[in-house]
């Protein structure tokens, strides 16, 4: 059995979501990491309903992305609770967090420049025909199908899937990548500023990929620093500052300029007035 598998920790051992599980996709408790004397996240109650889509949004350094590395176990947290799909998890690994259904767009994309579109997709999680001893057949032409409607499904427009990646713009190449929430199914996608490197004409495809995601009901976080971006394609946001969460505001009760107060120490809500 693989060391990567994903742990359910029955109720009884920890705490249960005092919402309905029904209706978070996921809720984190007092998460914290430490990197040595370093307190990169400290005490963080997050959550997320299904359907919903929430920015997270902050000054770099703030933690952003270092929550995104715990909650999808790409780093181990130091301290707190993570609930998933309504169960209490611990994560040995990001395979175990793809495989609960947990799909991550990194700023990196993690791509491989000299596989085709199908390639990458289905990297480290290959469709086989059979097993033949320690030889086993691909299944090249399902792999191939399932691509097609994967980016059908998100509305992503690649001519050819059998193109490398090498030989794909960066708009398409972040298609790519997003593409995968569609072709596996995911239960929550997570994209860390998906559109920081993109022109404008890209970054408009893939904030349609975003509405898309949205109209079909699944959950989204979104970092960014694009104000525009996150007053157009989200319902919620929720502002980290030195590590803490200082805010939390609903998009119709705020603005470009509350938000950046909250960015920049000017505001914090009473409830996260540690923070300040």
């Amino acid at each position: 059995m693989s060391s990567d598998l994903q742990t359910n920790i029955p109720g009884a051992e920890a705490p249960q979501p005092q919402a309905d599980p029904g209706e978070v996709i996921l809720r984190t408790e007092g998460l914290t990491k430490h990197y040595g004397g370093v307190h990169a996240l400290i005490d963080c109650n997050f959550e997320i309903r299904k359907g919903e889509h929430v920015a997270i949004m902050g000054d770099n350094g703030a933690g952003k992305s270092t929550f995104v590395r715990q909650i999808t176990a790409v780093e181990q947290k130091t301290a707190g609770k993570i609930w998933f799909n309504g169960d209490y998890v611990e994560f040995e690994g990001p395979l175990a967090a793809r495989e609960a259904g947990i799909e991550t767009v990194f700023q990196t994309l993690a791509l491989a420049d000299h596989l085709d579109v199908p390639d990458n997709l289905f990297l480290g999680r290959e469709k086989r025909l059979f097993n033949l001893g320690p030889f086993s057949i691909l299944d090249y032409k399902g792999m191939r199908e399932a691509t097609r409607r994967g980016l059908e499904k998100t509305g992503v427009k690649i001519p050819n899937i059998r193109n490398t990646i090498q030989n794909m713009s960066g708009g398409q190449r972040q298609c790519v990548a997003i593409a995968r929430t569609a072709t596996f199914h995911s239960r929550l996608t997570i994209m860390d500023e998906p559109t920081a490197a993109l022109g404008v004409q890209e970054t408009a495809q893939v904030e349609n990929i975003i509405r898309t995601l949205k109209k079909a009901g699944e959950p989204l976080i979104l970092i960014s620093h694009n104000m525009r971006q996150v007053m157009d394609l989200c319902d919620r946001i929720v502002v980290w500052r030195r590590g803490r969460i200082c805010a939390n505001l609903q998009k119709e009760e705020t603005d470009g300029e509350d938000v950046v107060a909250y960015i920049t120490g000017a505001k914090t809500q009473p409830e996260y007035e540690i923070a300040a």
